[in-house]
């Protein structure tokens, strides 16, 4: 089954955000300021490629 849309729209959107996160991290990992803001920006990275996986896995 092929992704319709809304699924391709929302697989685009997660992969830009990932993009970003991984922008985000390695700033926060050069910059240690917050030790929290790298284990937050982790987890976003997780759930949003398990978020990816799972629409891969439908199409």
């Amino acid at each position: 089954m092929a992704l319709d849309k809304k699924q391709k729209k929302q697989l685009d959107l997660d992969q830009k955000k990932i993009a970003q996160l991984r922008l985000q991290l390695s700033g926060a990992k050069k910059q240690l300021d917050d030790p929290e803001e790298v284990r937050r920006l982790e987890a976003e990275i997780a759930t949003t490629q398990a978020r990816i996986n799972k629409l891969k896995e439908q199409a």
